[in-house]
């Protein structure tokens, strides 16, 4: 009797470890610090290296395990992928291919009383909250790593900070939104993040792209910066359209819905500030990463 798991690790796990190695090798990582991304010893990356470890050539040539091996071993490589996230998504490639797929397949020919069947069954959801929070701490790393390296970058940056946010598909409260904790602000002329993206840590951008999707936008992301009538015009001429709410309306989320109301495609919502409210412009997209790439273009 042999169980699918046993498949996976003694056939799928050491092919995909070995070409994780060589794929973060090849980026020019030391032995130690693959052994650290892998959660392995440095004898065991050696083995790799040298070809000690057996590899199964159906696994290595599947095109899907050869995507993911590329985009973990970037991730990784760059900073913007966490070990946990990396874990989440080899462990949906492997509950994927359990379920009438490549180790279904090989489940079988181990053991062929199961011809036939080809593990008709679904343990985990791709869906999940935790792989959803991961992909967006994820794009939110790509954003801030998008905002350190843009020269110039402090020029956007208002008297209050700025910060870059991106919510859970199915975002209801300040909770489902990661943001930088305690925002960005400009440091000698660096635009300095503090600390890691977290949950629940960005109150008032977070409440702007909230307020938002509220009002039918489809969007996930924010980053705000300083207003000039001359940054909105740029934002124009890049092909965003604007529409301009009230900061001094009694509810902002009402504020923010009179504009959408009148202009339901805005990408770019602005004040012009008020009796000790700073003028502000909010730039929303898909992702982090996206809103942080339309403030590097227009810098």
């Amino acid at each position: 009797m042999k169980f699918a798991e046993e498949v996976v690790v003694e056939e799928f796990l050491p092919t995909f470890r070995s070409m994780l190695a060589e794929d973060l090798r090849g980026r020019g990582l030391t032995q130690s610090d693959v052994a650290a991304a892998l959660g392995v010893s440095q004898s065991a990356v050696s083995k790799y290296a040298h070809g000690d470890v057996a590899q199964n050539e159906r696994v290595r040539e599947d095109e899907r395990v050869a995507r993911l091996v590329n985009e973990i071993g970037e991730g990784l490589a760059t900073g913007s992928m966490s070990q946990v996230q990396a874990l989440v998504e080899v462990e949906v490639l492997i509950r994927r291919l359990e379920d009438h797929d490549l180790i279904a397949q090989l489940h079988e020919e181990a053991m062929p009383e199961l011809a036939g069947y080809g593990g008709d069954f679904n343990v985990h959801d791709p869906d999940d909250e935790l792989r959803a929070t991961e992909r967006v701490l994820s794009s939110m790393r790509r954003g801030v790593h998008i905002v350190e390296g843009t020269s110039g970058f402090t020029s956007l940056i208002p008297a209050v900070g700025s910060n870059l946010c991106e919510c859970l598909p199915n975002a209801e409260n300040i909770d489902d939104v990661a943001g930088i904790p305690g925002r960005i602000f400009d440091v000698k002329g660096r635009a300095t993040i503090p600390a890691e993206p977290e949950f629940g840590v960005s109150g008032h951008v977070a409440s702007i792209l909230l307020a938002a999707r509220t009002h039918g936008a489809d969007v996930h992301a924010a980053l705000n910066v300083r207003y000039d009538p001359d940054i909105v015009s740029r934002l124009e001429s890049a092909g965003h359209s604007t529409a301009e709410f009230d900061a001094e309306y009694d509810n902002l989320g009402e504020a923010v819905g009179m504009a959408l109301d009148e202009t339901p495609d805005a990408t770019v919502l602005y004040h012009t500030g008020g009796y000790g409210i700073e003028p502000i412009v909010y730039i929303l997209g898909d992702s982090a990463e996206a809103v942080a790439e339309i403030g590097r273009k227009i810098v």
